[in-house]
């Protein structure tokens, strides 16, 4: 890219709340210890899964993906923002921009996918339990994480190569906190249908139909729960259940509502608190819910701390 568009490969500017510096100090202290959250928890939910044979199960398989690509995630993201949170320098170089910008979307497609595919194991593992290993076999589970994998890959190569080809007319500040595709849209001196037609048809496919085919296996479960008679099995349906409709709820909630309105119909500062939202307090809540309300998790946890 030469320099004549404005697209030179120069540093970009974070501004975050720059001019709030008050503000960035209580948030730097926040992001720091959620970041801290998410390591532990996540890393240990990875572990547990690994050393403990009796969470060898494709829920705990998948799970344990889910953490990793929160892992990721974060890491991609976060250390670069304290940096700019505590020190005066608020800069990002062009390189480490891209890849922050690739991995945010390439991650979050991920995660998007892997929660439909919890909630279909969900489902086979409620209401077909006698079916249950046929259907969700090793190989099975391989295939449908390595499809969320390079869905996820496949989605942020188009949306980045579309998005870094945009001029910027000299535009090197982003207002916000990461580079993520809302700011960097924002940047360039030029409208882009294209790019609207892409993220909304990519929307659809990552965000709204998983979301659909959840809410549907939801819905199937919910009816064979209301014919369980033992109330035991019932109140284990319902915790394992509910931790992952928690974990979609709280995931799907902000980046539907970050990614699919009209851009201009809520104000910088709301986008930059739904940033910090999903880029820092879902992924530390994620292995909180999963393990404070799964009695397997902490059992697990329990047998490996204690064991002789």
């Amino acid at each position: 890219m030469g320099t004549s568009n404005g697209s030179s490969r120069t540093d970009f500017i974070l501004l975050g709340f720059s001019d709030r510096p008050q503000l960035e100090h209580i948030i730097s202290v926040i992001v720091f210890i959620f970041y801290i959250i998410t390591l532990v928890g996540n890393t240990t939910i990875i572990l547990v899964s690994y050393l403990d044979t009796q969470l060898h199960t494709p829920m705990y398989f998948f799970l344990s993906n889910l953490s990793f690509v929160d892992l990721c995630y974060t890491t991609s993201i976060i250390p670069q923002m304290l940096v700019n949170l505590w020190g005066p320098k608020k800069s990002i170089t062009y390189g480490g921009c891209v890849l922050q910008f690739f991995f945010a979307l390439d991650l979050g497609a991920t995660e998007c996918l892997l929660l439909a595919v919890m909630a279909y194991d969900r489902y086979a593992a409620v209401c077909q339990p006698l079916h249950y290993t046929v259907i969700m076999h090793p190989e099975l589970c391989q295939k449908m994480v390595l499809i969320a994998w390079l869905g996820g890959l496949g989605s942020a190569l188009i949306l980045c190569s579309l998005t870094l080809k945009l001029p910027r007319c000299g535009h090197r500040e982003v207002d916000n906190f990461i580079c993520e595709m809302p700011a960097l849209i924002k940047m360039a001196c030029v409208y882009s249908k294209v790019i609207e037609i892409v993220v909304f048809a990519l929307g659809v496919v990552f965000l709204l139909v998983p979301l659909s085919l959840i809410l549907i296996s939801y819905g199937v479960i919910t009816q064979a729960v209301m014919r369980i008679k033992s109330a035991a099995r019932w109140q284990k349906i319902l915790h394992t259940c509910g931790s992952h409709l928690t974990v979609v709820s709280l995931f799907y909630g902000t980046i539907i509502y970050m990614y699919m309105k009209p851009h201009t119909s809520a104000s910088q500062d709301e986008g930059k608190f739904l940033t910090l939202f999903y880029t820092i307090v879902t992924p530390s809540l994620n292995p909180l819910i999963y393990t404070l309300r799964n009695k397997d998790v902490k059992t697990a946890i329990k047998r490996i701390l204690f064991m002789n």
